[in-house]
């Protein structure tokens, strides 16, 4: 008997310290200033499952940003629908392509504006440049920056607006001398972003959100509300006859 409570005290203490180890190594989030960045948003997609809008507009989130596209021909199963419920529900809303390095650009740029719909606001189009998840070979800086282009010309052409680039730490490392000129989306889960021309902010990937099960990525606008409504503002027509447009 003696020996059992030894053994189960062993392992209590143990559990404890593996859960102290894994909660000092997870990223923690550097909450920023609410009085300084007053408007929260989310990013998400098919991960976070079936998203009960209402209640995550309750919780103060004031704008979505919704995957729509990967590549030359993945569509995430979940951006219609996110789409249509975020904006029932009163929010800014905006749809992100992630751009792997196995597809021309061009090619990628058709998947995504044959996707994502027009006729009603949207916030800047925006696309994803990150290693992981993505093709094993990685293009050289002037590669990334002729597919990249290869992909903003079309998109930015058909909804009006300049593209928004999120990046990586990584991945900034490696392209920034040469990344195409467009304010960006930086992820910093540990101090607020050292560089100025920032429009996003993605500062925890392990956030909770009311009407989201597990983990969602947080994010602040730099700016108020009128900031808010200048990008979510309705473009100027574009040559976008023959795509799709909203209901």
């Amino acid at each position: 008997m003696r020996n059992r409570l030894i053994v189960l005290a062993l392992a209590f203490v143990f559990l404890a310290l593996a859960i102290w180890v894994e909660s000092f190594f997870r990223p923690r989030a550097f909450p920023p200033d609410r009085a300084e960045f007053p408007i929260r948003g989310i990013d998400v997609s098919h991960h976070q499952g079936r998203i009960d809008w209402q209640r995550v507009a309750a919780d103060d989130v004031g704008f979505a940003i919704i995957k729509a596209t990967e590549g030359g021909d993945y569509v995430d199963d979940a951006f219609a629908e996110n789409l249509r419920q975020a904006r029932a529900v009163g929010l800014a809303v905006g749809a992100y392509h992630f751009l792997t390095f196995c597809r021309p650009g061009a090619d990628q740029a058709k998947n995504f504006v044959s996707v994502v719909p027009r006729g009603a606001p949207l916030l800047p189009p925006v696309v994803d440049i990150e290693f992981h998840g993505n093709c094993p070979r990685r293009p050289s800086s002037e590669e990334l920056r002729t597919e990249l282009l290869a992909f903003l010309g079309p998109v930015e052409a058909a909804f009006g607006k300049p593209a928004i680039i999120y990046i990586t730490d990584d991945a900034a490392q490696a392209y920034s001398v040469h990344i195409a000129d467009r304010q960006l989306w930086l992820r910093s889960l540990q101090a607020p972003p050292k560089e100025d021309d920032w429009v996003y902010w993605q500062y925890l990937d392990t956030g909770r959100v009311d009407g989201i099960d597990g983990d969602v990525d947080l994010n602040v606008l730099k700016g108020g509300p009128a900031r808010l409504s200048e990008l979510f503002a309705p473009a100027p027509e574009s040559n976008s006859a023959g795509t799709p447009r909203s209901p």
